[in-house]
């Protein structure tokens, strides 16, 4: 097994996750396999309780594991599936050592951070770095480790004294230390400054562990004496500083490390089983950021939520509406609009806030609600919802927007005006989504219902039937403590919104489709978890398609793709089982 650590210097947030990603995507180009564990220095056990504005979304498993959205990048970028445990933080370890004690393990001893800790760390990394990640159920050959935070944070210490340690244990060979730095530039004198990078890798040196790389996060390519400075203070040769400039797409990040000898420099270090191959091998990455930049038709989605001050907060549902776009051939146009600007208080008090909100949702080709919790925001949600089902506008609602929608269904078309969940308004005379029978509300963390859950089409013309190819169930990532009322559905189907998707028991209601409507679909799971960069998630595809115009015209053509629409079949595969001429893109001649 070998291990690449990628640390992180100077600010947090500097992209060591792309990063991550793009070395193991470039490895995995190469016929090696490959998984990725990301370590979080926070006491919290998982992410499932935080905000979206403190770490950005919580990314949901195939196990129901919540955890951080770099775990989302490592799924999309190497098309693998994780695990909970692929997840590490402080308050993990701690807890695992802790049981331990209690239950005597350590046989009257002093525990310790050195070496009870620090010992717990390396063999979770070891035990987890053995674990498949491809269908195959293959053991793993390079793991790519991302440590959260910064060099020198006192929380992420023991982390770094278990990984100094880890070096001599699997020996030299068979591990190496990625640095991610920045070079920053100011406006003022417009040079490229390295001290940041030198005292960040000084503090690393001091710590134990000597970078191998040093990739240096840059909003212009690195000058040649730059290179060289960084090289000559921080003792590395000029070949192991690499250049990690702005990009016009992520996609470019894996060509810009491989363009500079990554793959090359990997071999020799760390003594890779590689056959050497042309450099087609990352083709596919290439059609799809030259595809990326060349886009001329535009194509606009509400994004309508409670956190939009932060993009992260609704990472993987962005990057599922990218794939999509990207898919047909269309750049995408976000416009973030905050659902409480929405409401008639808004109007009040600060009218042209709500004006301005409202024109961005009318010159929207497409409407989404995401997934979210909590009242705030949730009527002008509501009106929203309202709007783009009068106007025949594309809908897509995800998790709590389809709640809202069955509750806005319930309220202007049932006639039933205090129609509401019971998350909202536990007194309503018609609770229409109510909490769950096995929700235990006096915890918070992993009470949901997490992880892969089946779902089964119960018509046979169904149009999220047809986007997903005609299949009988689909197995998506849930995380919901509520859900439709299903005693309530008979009413709802009189009226044309039909719950086409049901969990396997029949109980539960997944899908919903309005009747004589082009596009108007609500689903409870969240089908932007398993979005792929060439294999875009069906719900948001047919956003998209709806949106741009595209959709009865693909649904016609049997959901098939011309060939001006597919990559290159010649080209490499950007991952040994996956061939790009295997994958369905829509037709749009």
């Amino acid at each position: 097994m070998k291990y690449i650590l990628v640390t992180g210097g100077v600010i947090s947030g500097i992209g060591k996750g792309i990063i991550a990603s793009s070395v193991g995507t470039i490895l995995k180009s190469c016929g090696l396999r490959v998984t990725a564990i990301k370590i979080d220095p926070y006491i919290n056990i998982d992410a499932g309780t935080f905000s979206p504005y403190e770490h950005g979304e919580v990314f949901v498993l195939d196990d129901g594991g919540e955890v951080d959205l770099d775990l989302g990048n490592y799924e999309r970028f190497l098309d693998i599936r994780l695990t909970r445990d692929n997840n590490l933080t402080t308050g993990k370890i701690y807890q695992s050592v802790i049981n331990k004690e209690r239950k005597g393990d350590y046989l009257g001893k002093t525990v310790q951070v050195v070496p009870h800790i620090t010992d717990a760390i390396q063999e979770w990394v070891m035990r987890q770095a053995k674990v498949s990640v491809d269908e195959d159920g293959v053991e793993p050959q390079v793991c790519v480790i991302e440590l959260g935070g910064t060099v020198g944070d006192i929380e992420s210490m023991p982390f770094i004294e278990a990984f100094r340690q880890f070096q001599f244990k699997v020996k030299k060979e068979n591990f190496c230390n990625i640095h991610v730095s920045l070079v920053p530039q100011p406006s003022t004198t417009g040079e490229q400054k390295t001290k940041p990078t030198q005292n960040s890798v000084r503090e690393l040196r001091g710590l134990g562990l000597s970078p191998d790389l040093i990739m240096c996060r840059c909003s212009t390519p690195l000058e040649t004496a730059v290179k060289e400075k960084i090289s000559m203070f921080c003792h590395v040769e000029p070949t192991q500083v690499i250049c990690v400039h702005d990009v016009s797409s992520i996609y470019r990040v894996p060509l810009l490390l491989e363009a500079q000898g990554v793959v090359g420099y990997f071999c020799h270090r760390l003594d890779l089983p590689v056959e050497t191959r042309a450099r087609k091998m990352l083709t596919k990455w290439k059609e799809m950021s030259d595809r990326s930049d060349r886009l001329l038709e535009h194509v606009s989605i509400a994004l309508v939520g409670k956190y939009t001050k932060l993009s992260d907060s609704y990472a993987s549902v962005i990057k599922a509406l990218e794939h999509s776009a990207l898919a047909i051939n269309h750049k995408l146009e976000v416009k973030y609009i905050d659902s409480a600007d929405l409401e008639a208080m808004t109007l009040q008090e600060e009218p042209v806030k709500y004006h301005d909100a409202w024109q961005k949702l009318c010159s929207a080709d497409g409407v989404l609600v995401p997934g979210g919790f909590g009242v705030r925001g949730t009527e002008g949600k509501i009106h929203a919802i309202k709007w783009a089902r009068e106007k025949k506008k594309p809908f897509l609602g995800v998790c709590l927007g389809m709640q809202l929608a069955v509750c806005e269904f319930a309220r202007n078309v049932l006639g039933w005006p205090d129609a509401n969940s019971t998350e909202f308004d536990p007194e309503s005379k018609h609770p229409v989504v109510i909490e769950m029978p096995e929700h235990n509300p006096e915890q918070m963390g992993g009470t949901m219902r997490l992880g892969k859950r089946r779902t089964i089409f119960k018509s046979s013309n169904s149009v999220m039937r047809k986007l997903y190819g005609d299949v009988e169930f689909v197995d998506e990532r849930h995380r919901h403590r509520f859900e439709v009322n299903p005693d309530l559905k008979q009413h709802f189907e009189e009226k044309g919104l039909q719950f086409v998707g049901q969990d396997v028991e029949g109980e539960r209601m997944e899908i919903i489709e309005l009747e004589d409507h082009g596009y108007f679909v609500g689903v409870q799971y969240h089908p932007e978890f398993t979005s792929r960069p060439i294999k875009p998630s069906p719900p948001y595809f047919g956003l998209l398609l709806a949106a741009a115009g595209k959709l009865q015209s693909y649904l016609l053509k049997g959901c098939r793709l011309s060939p001006r629409d597919t990559y290159s079949d010649r080209s490499g595969g950007s991952s040994p089982d996956l061939e790009m001429s295997d994958l369905k893109y829509p037709s749009l001649s």
